[in-house]
């Protein structure tokens, strides 16, 4: 699963980006044919993952410091048109695998702001799940009580991903005040109503030293798995663009994680460097994107008003689903094209011999680059430590 704050397993995430393309020159024609052999062949050894992370609403009833959102908006989509979005998606991943014969692991990741405050939840809930999604919910877990935990297992929610980041003052100087108690009880319901749960960590300098206490407390609540991603210094998080770490500390601290001994507790990230570590440097792996950063790769991010974006951190709009079919975005939007084009990237990133399999996460690439006054998504990734 991908996060609200990145957090999905390591896997091999597919680059179907042209299968419903209609390309008119013969440089797009030969990017086809070559993206599909790919496809073909990785098709046989898993299901290609499509997943569209859906923010619901922007309100939320904490302000945490590191937040993506900067001011917040009340336009939403009706409980109809968020059915119809869910049909189309549907319909478009159905397409694709009747067309090219290829299996398809699809998922929604339901969030907000805050899911739990948005009108009809659980009525969206019930018909994602009737398309046969598979679904997961990102939340704060503050609002989480045994009857919300119990109607989510009712309803066959696959997971549920939970912030927390670090031990008790930690979490509750960037979340606010009796915030990490009330988490802890939602915490608590969800793992009782049977429920996988996700303990999800924003990693900044923060909070950094504080990993290993995370582990400890997803072993003592029950939840099953830890996710960390990095702060992107967008929105409000814009703030803490002096707590980014260095790419010095982010090497030491995921060579550090990921070498712990944390029992039966997974630990997962969406993090495209994190998935680098141990991988030994080999020829260079190609120009098509096959893994790596999920932005125009292997999913959609629909905001609440129905924008479409590559990712809620990566703010560039793509159209909207009241008036744009998310099928001709995926195939022709010119951010995603150029997402999946490596002759496009700048400096480090398109340098690398791990291109395919990373790119680097083009949220904080757009991010950090809006700091110093060039805003380029296709920037490298200022934190990585790979030498390819």
């Amino acid at each position: 699963m991908a996060d609200a704050n990145g957090a999905s397993k390591f896997s091999m995430r597919s680059h179907i980006c042209p299968l419903s393309a209609r390309f008119g020159s013969h440089h797009q024609k030969n990017i086809h044919s070559r993206v599909l052999s790919s496809i073909i062949l990785m098709a046989t050894i898993e299901p290609y993952e499509f997943f569209i992370q859906w923010h619901l609403t922007e309100n939320c009833n904490l302000r945490c410091k590191h937040c993506y959102q900067g001011k917040r908006s009340s336009d939403e989509l009706p409980l109809t048109e968020m059915k119809q979005v869910v049909s189309e998606v549907s319909e478009m991943i159905t397409d694709w695998s009747d067309s090219y014969e290829i299996d398809f692991s699809r998922s929604m990741n339901i969030t907000g702001g805050e899911p739990f405050l948005k009108k009809d939840l659980f009525e969206l809930l019930g018909a994602i799940k009737q398309q046969g999604f598979k679904m997961h919910l990102l939340t704060n877990g503050t609002l989480v009580d045994r009857d919300i935990a119990r109607r989510l297992s009712g309803l066959g929610v696959d997971g549920v991903q939970v912030s927390i980041e670090g031990p008790e003052d930690v979490h509750d100087a960037i979340r606010g005040r009796e915030s990490y108690q009330e988490a802890t009880k939602g915490i608590e319901c969800l793992v009782d109503a049977k429920l996988p749960v996700t303990l999800n960590v924003t990693l900044s300098a923060i909070n950094a030293s504080t990993m290993k206490n995370v582990i400890a407390f997803c072993s003592q609540v029950g939840a099953q798995r830890v996710g960390f991603s990095r702060l992107v210094p967008t929105g409000k998080g814009m703030s803490l663009l002096s707590q980014m770490l260095a790419r010095e500390q982010v090497r030491d601290l995921y060579e550090s994680v990921l070498s712990h001994d944390v029992g039966d507790i997974e630990i997962v990230t969406g993090d495209p460097i994190a998935s680098q570590i141990g991988e030994k440097a080999t020829d260079d792996a190609g120009s098509i994107a096959c893994s790596g950063c999920a932005a125009a790769v292997a999913g959609l991010t629909i905001l609440p008003n129905g924008n479409v974006a590559p990712c809620r951190r990566l703010p560039l709009s793509l159209g909207n689903v009241t008036k744009d079919s998310l099928r001709e975005i995926w195939s022709t939007s010119s951010v995603l094209n150029s997402l999946r084009d490596r002759s496009k990237y700048k400096g480090k990133c398109r340098a690398c011999n791990r291109w395919a399999k990373c790119r680097g996460c083009r949220a904080i690439a757009y991010a950090y680059s809006c700091s110093t006054g060039t805003a380029d998504f296709l920037a490298e990734d200022p934190q990585c430590f790979i030498e390819a």
